[in-house]
């Protein structure tokens, strides 16, 4: 199976970094999964989570309105691009940042459940390598502040006229220096979400719903068939591709997969890469199921 994830990836033109379960047992296949990688958006996930916990617990209301200002914003989707500001309940903050990867919603979102808080619980759970160093803004901030451009000036057209060296050398593309975790990691967290082992039932279960709504079909999915329900979350940086998710069959047996791409090119489009997640993913799950 590692032979086989190498070829695949080695096609594609990538690194590749898997790990994926049984969500309901104790069979398990992967590459490289305890190296240490660039979560990106993936990191997403604890942050829902956190969200969905404490909601659960009634520490915050889902109701609870915040607005997203300019000063959250990036350019990108969601609220992210709106023209003006944006006030939203806690529950579409939630609802945006997964299925659309809003970076605004995201650090709304963060600032109101806390960092240390979602630290607590990622060590609560036993995750001790899976580290955030702070939102989207931290993440984007960082190559701003080394690139000497703006948050504006961050687009493919823009980083065209930086060198790949300089590229490659940014701390928010390197797992020691930036939001990071492994493979293993990730798909432990998914399970646990999906056996309601990572929260209270309610939270675990919002969760879930949530993340079956992601709008983004070219990665994890890619590899399954529409009676394949696939519930995901995808990262993707400069020379980095990333999905995570849990992958549903008819027959009611589920897996947890995290497939983790460097790539050779620092394009924004690169659908080979995009689909050797979902092939890496399949192939995985299909020797776990033979």
């Amino acid at each position: 199976m590692r032979d086989a994830l190498r070829e695949a990836f080695d096609d594609a033109d990538v690194e590749g970094f898997v790990h994926v379960r049984d969500v309901d047992g104790p069979a398990e296949a992967g590459l490289n999964p305890d190296e240490p990688v660039v979560l990106a958006s993936v990191f997403k996930i604890p942050v829902v989570l956190e969200y969905a916990r404490q909601a659960a617990a009634g520490t915050l209301e889902r109701t609870e309105r915040l607005t997203v200002t300019a000063a959250d914003k990036d350019g990108g989707v969601g609220t992210s691009g709106c023209a003006d500001d944006v006030s939203l309940t806690l529950r579409d903050l939630a609802h945006f940042m997964m299925t659309m990867s809003d970076n605004a919603a995201t650090d709304v979102l963060l600032r109101r459940v806390g960092l240390d808080n979602l630290h607590a619980t990622l060590r609560g759970l036993g995750l001790e390598r899976t580290h955030l160093i702070g939102g989207c803004a931290e993440l984007l901030g960082s190559m701003v502040t080394e690139l000497g451009l703006s948050v504006e000036n961050l687009s493919e057209e823009d980083l065209s006229g930086v060198s790949e060296e300089r590229i490659r050398a940014l701390s928010v593309l390197d797992p020691a220096r930036t939001t990071s975790g492994t493979p293993r990691e990730t798909t432990t967290l998914l399970s646990k979400i999906w056996r309601d082992e990572a929260g209270p039932p309610e939270a675990c279960a919002e969760v879930r719903k949530i993340m079956g709504n992601q709008i983004w079909p070219h990665r994890l999915s890619s590899g399954f068939g529409d009676e394949v329900k696939v519930s995901g979350k995808t990262g993707t940086l400069p020379g980095v591709r990333n999905e995570a998710g849990v992958v549903e069959y008819p027959d009611g047996r589920r897996y947890a997969a995290a497939v983790f791409l460097r790539t050779d090119s620092l394009g924004l489009r690169l659908p080979t890469a995009d689909a050797a997640i979902g092939r890496a993913a399949r192939m995985a799950i299909e020797h776990l199921r033979e």
